[in-house]
């Protein structure tokens, strides 16, 4: 008889994503795979920078198409890596019930179209089946995050999804 594995959720319990707020996230690429990018210009005098593959720029325009696609839902900060992406992400009022996850998750569902546009220009499915969340609660959170996404990649050989492959 097959076994079948039950996927943890990562989301918080009875939590509305679709409230309005702050939600930094990372969505990383199956397998940890370094198709987005590298990261080069690791000497004395070049600080390290992202250079994208064509998968990063696909991503990197998907991004952009995203956040004019949308009133309600802002990327307002975003880095691209090698095996994956880190975002802050805003979430204005719109009306939106009160129903609780998952039955009304406008954050998933953003992630999840944003993931299959980049798929269908990829002509695969390079991502990981569910993406990583933290509901930022304060400025003092917002502020930490955004440090943390704008020195990512001058620290990635320490990040934890760092990868030689």
């Amino acid at each position: 008889m097959k076994q079948y594995l039950t996927r943890k959720t990562n989301r918080l319990k009875n939590y509305n994503y679709s409230a309005p707020g702050m939600y930094f996230l990372t969505v990383c690429v199956k397998d940890r795979k370094p198709v987005l990018g590298k990261i080069v210009g690791c000497g004395d005098f070049d600080a390290p920078r992202m250079v994208l593959s064509d998968y990063g720029k696909i991503l990197d325009e998907t991004v952009l198409f995203m956040n004019h696609k949308y009133e309600h839902i802002k990327i307002i900060k975003y880095v691209i890596m090698p095996n994956h992406f880190h975002m802050i992400l805003r979430v204005e009022n719109f009306g939106a019930s009160e129903t609780a996850a998952p039955y009304n998750n406008e954050v998933s569902k953003f992630i999840s179209l944003l993931k299959r546009y980049c798929n269908r220009r990829y002509k695969e499915n390079i991502w990981q089946k569910s993406f990583y969340d933290h509901i930022i609660q304060n400025e003092s959170e917002f502020q930490t995050v955004w440090e943390y996404i704008d020195t990512n990649v001058i620290r990635w050989t320490a990040d934890m999804f760092f990868t030689t492959n």
